[in-house]
């Protein structure tokens, strides 16, 4: 018995020993092809068998291989696989998946892509599965509200409204680019979202990058840059359809297909998408179809086409006009309630609305030189149309504190379009007093990227190249709708006075802006040695600004057309990353840029006799400071960061007593922005890992200005004040900004994720003519608030298809918070005129892949 339980454990010990011996160790870094950017998430499996692990938030693994040699195939969703041979203990060098998307290399360069852990900016990249993941219904913006520096809200709710500031800046100052081009109106440099409202579903990987940023071109990234890259076409055959709907009506169908790369070395990617519904809030009924198609060709090794073309034509109501917070209170609608709309012969009908299609048309050809050198380019095109619905004529909108209203249904009821279209017939001959007009602003845009790459040497790298942009706005409003009328008079065309318009025609004004734009620019990237990267990068850049303008100057008079103003603006800027060890890296980065003065600032008060040729530049002066550590769990980030702006050209918007809007153009603003961030992830386990944030920002006004215009409707000066804001603080976004979140892997293929966002230090957004006198108040300081999301996501087989449900739960506890206000009179939560956020919604998607 003793002899046999002895060879037992012999045996026992001599298997247990050969399994040690025949298993290995092996570890990897699993990361994006050109960009280095680390894949999360990557399948690592030991060849024949079941045994395997994933990646984790910084693209590292370790396996415990089954046997001492072999191969691990790594896999990742949107990337070729690749198999990697094994013996023994290893620790393999980065493994590089290149993307099953044709082209999207050579995307990622000319879009200025940032390399973690070497370009020495503050980044955070969000890729395609957490963007499918958590958009939902929200406004594209909000995906990245988890982010630091970032306040994304839905503004009036509309569909497309959206609005994003970061870092304070608002769009305007926050260089928007798509695949490398930027999207920055050319007059204004603001970005209306709703242009975009179908991009959640052809983006690939979206970064923003704080602060200066790495985009190349003199761009207006004063708050920083948010970096847009789309898919390009897939190498495999395949596709999917997809549908999703949700609260208040809304449903959305898309499907996409790809040819895959052909022998002949022709690919193909089509996908379009139909939305509607009828918006959380009421009167913002909407619908939307996005579409995109992407072509390439493989020519031969040197040369590449792709062409590209996407947009999304959608039309959808507004709430334009903030009310009362009481106003909401007593309506039975609560933060639901919008006073711009009502009906009109039985069907809902808009007082404020938005349409418009702005498709963007691109050709990129890749040039391939020599080992060492190539040359991208993208020229491209982009044709908008559209605008935004209002009234014009005898202002009968209004609505009382007590909810009143003459042409109302009820206390704080829907416009009765009826009873103004009976008081318009009645005037028989003498025309509508009160009509609903559109304003539109096509426009016409022309562009040519190019961007030369050379390796100088094996640790220097040039990029140089030139900025094309030829712009034409057409503005002019046109009526709509004569709400039961014969025509409408109109006086303001010199050349057709007294003009008795009729649906179609041109009122009020029509003039075009027309904006040209050549810029140079140049970079070298100096990796002093494999922990030090450097880099120092040059742009400059003339702006010509012109105005045309039909209504205000006779066709013979010689100011009808101005002459073309130019400005000249530049940039400079430099940093350096050091990786201390695997765990540590420190970054600096400074910059310098002058930014022409915005077109509004040069042909002040929207005439041709009152040109501001001499108009200043604006002048930023940005340097941050930054810390990461990545181990085995946690990965961080700290950032410090300080822009001055001077000479700052601001235009504010707001809403007059009576209802109407006005507009301020605030000229020579001084303004600093300082602040620290902070972001984490802490993989807890293979099951759970967490993400957090913390952006806290000390936002001021430095400097007093003079003498500011204020503008009515009709662009006439209503007031002249001076603003006394030193040491005020900037308004309508949050200084204080906490983030938390969860993701849990209930299965291998099921995951659930929870975030919890927390806004404060909320300024109200100034009212230009409250600050006229020494010692004003800072404006009102909004409630502080926080939301919960949910999102649950299940991957499964549907016969021979893979399927994904997909369920999404915003603002989790149906939390009542003021996203937006406009500050008051005597600065207080009575007088400020409010949007509220939306409560509990809900989304439920499902796609199947074939």
């Amino acid at each position: 018995m003793k002899k046999t339980t002895h060879f037992i454990m012999l045996t026992v010990a001599l298997l247990f020993s050969t399994v040690l011996i025949a298993q290995s160790t092996i570890t990897g870094t699993v990361i994006e092809a050109g960009s280095n950017i680390p894949l999360p998430g990557a399948n690592i499996i030991e060849k024949g068998t079941t045994n395997g692990v994933t990646s984790d938030f910084d693209g590292n693994f370790t396996i415990k291989t089954q046997e001492s040699s072999g191969e691990l195939v790594i896999t990742f969703i949107g990337y070729t696989s690749k198999t990697i041979s094994f013996s023994g203990d290893a620790t393999l060098e980065s493994i590089a998946l290149e993307s099953s998307q044709v082209g999207l290399e050579e995307v990622q360069i000319i879009a200025s892509v940032a390399v973690d852990r070497k370009t020495p900016v503050a980044v955070s990249t969000i890729k395609s599965a957490d963007i499918e993941l958590k958009l939902g219904t929200q406004e594209f913006p909000e995906i990245l509200k988890s982010t630091p520096g970032v306040y994304a809200t839905k503004a009036g709710g509309g569909y497309g409204d959206g609005r994003i500031n970061l870092r304070g800046f608002d769009s305007e100052n926050v260089a928007v680019m798509i695949n490398g081009i930027p999207v920055n109106d050319m007059e204004n440099g603001r970005v209306f979202w709703s242009n975009w409202a179908g991009l959640g579903d052809v983006t690939s990987t979206m970064q923003v990058q704080r602060g200066l940023g790495a985009s190349k071109l003199a761009v207006p990234s004063i708050g920083g840059t948010i970096n847009i890259i789309t898919k390009t076409t897939d190498v495999e055959a395949g596709g999917n359809i997809s549908t999703t709907i949700a609260n208040d009506g809304y449903e959305k169908f898309g499907i996409t297909y790809s040819t895959g790369l052909l022998e002949n070395g022709f690919a193909a990617t089509v996908s379009a998408a139909t939305t509607e519904g009828n918006g959380y809030v009421d009167g913002t009924e909407f619908n939307g179809v996005s579409y995109f198609v992407n072509l390439s060709k493989e020519i031969n090794e040197n040369h590449k086409l792709s062409f590209s073309a996407f947009g999304s034509k959608q039309r959808h109501g507004q709430r334009q006009n903030r009310q009362l917070i009481e106003t909401y209170k007593n309506s039975d609608r609560g933060r639901k309630f919008n006073a711009d709309w009502g009906y009109y012969n039985g069907q809902v009908t808009h007082q404020e609305d938005n349409f418009y299609n702005k498709p963007q048309i691109s050709l990129n050809h890749y040039w391939t030189l020599s080992e060492k050198t190539s040359i991208i380019s993208s020229a491209y095109v982009s044709f908008g149309s559209g605008g935004g619905g209002g009234t014009r004529g005898v202002n009968k909108f209004t609505i009382n504190a007590d909810g009143s209203s003459d042409y109302r249904t009820g206390l704080f009821g829907p416009l009765d379009f009826d009873k103004i279209s009976d008081e318009n017939a009645a005037l028989g001959a003498n025309g509508s007093e009160t009509i609903l007009r559109a304003s539109r602003n096509d426009h016409n845009w022309y562009g040519l990227l190019s961007t030369l790459k050379t390796d100088l040497s094996d640790d220097l790298v040039l990029l140089t190249g030139v900025d094309f942009r030829s712009y034409k706005g057409i503005h002019f409003q046109e009526v709509t709708n004569l709400l039961g009328g014969q025509y409408f008079l109109d006086d303001n065309n010199e050349n057709n006075p007294n003009n008795p318009a009729k649906v179609g025609d041109k009122i009020n004004y029509n003039n075009d802006g027309k904006v040209g734009w050549l810029g140079f620019f140049g970079q070298l990237e100096y990796d002093v040695n494999e922990k030090f990267n450097t880099f120092i990068a040059l742009a400059a850049s003339n702006t010509s600004y012109q105005r045309i303008d039909y209504f205000n100057y006779l066709d013979s008079d010689p100011l009808q057309e101005t002459d073309k103003y130019n400005f000249f603006g530049f940039s400079a800027k430099a940093g350096a990353n050091y990786r201390i060890d695997e765990n540590h890296n420190v970054f600096a980065n400074l910059g310098y840029f002058e930014k022409a003065a915005d077109f509004d600032s040069v042909f002040l008060n929207f005439s041709n006799d009152n040109i501001n040729a001499d108009a200043e530049n604006q002048k930023i002066t940005s340097y941050e400071l930054g810390y990461g550590f990545r181990g085995d769990k946690l990965s961080a980030n700290v950032n410090l960061y300080r822009t001055t702006w001077n000479d700052r050209t601001e235009t504010a918007t707001f809403q007059q007593p009576d209802g109407t809007r006005a507009t301020a153009n605030i000229l020579g603003v001084n303004a600093i922005h300082q602040g620290i961030e902070i972001d984490f992830v802490y993989r807890a386990s293979e099951k759970i890992s967490f993400t957090g944030m913390a952006s806290l920002g000390d936002w001021r006004w430095d400097s007093d200005v003079t003498n500011v215009s204020i503008l009515d409707e009709e662009q006439n000066i209503v007031d002249t004040v001076n603003l006394f804001i030193k040491d005020l603080h900037v308004s309508d976004a949050a200084q204080t900004a906490f983030a938390l979140g969860a993701n849990y892997k209930l299965s291998s293929d099921t995951r659930l994720v929870v975030d919890y966002n927390y806004y404060a230090d909320i300024y109200a957004d100034y009212d230009p003519s409250d600050r006229g006198t020494q010692g004003a108040p800072d404006a009102w300081k909004m409630p502080d608030y926080g939301l919960f999301d949910l999102a649950l996501n299940h991957n499964f087989k549907f016969g021979p298809f893979d399927a994904t449900l997909t369920g999404r739960m915003n603002n989790v506890f149906d939390t009542e918070y003021i996203s937006d206000a406009q500050d008051g009179a005597g600065s207080t939560d009575d007088t400020a005129l409010v949007w509220f956020g939306y409560g509990r919604t809900f989304s439920v998607g499902a796609k199947l892949n074939f």
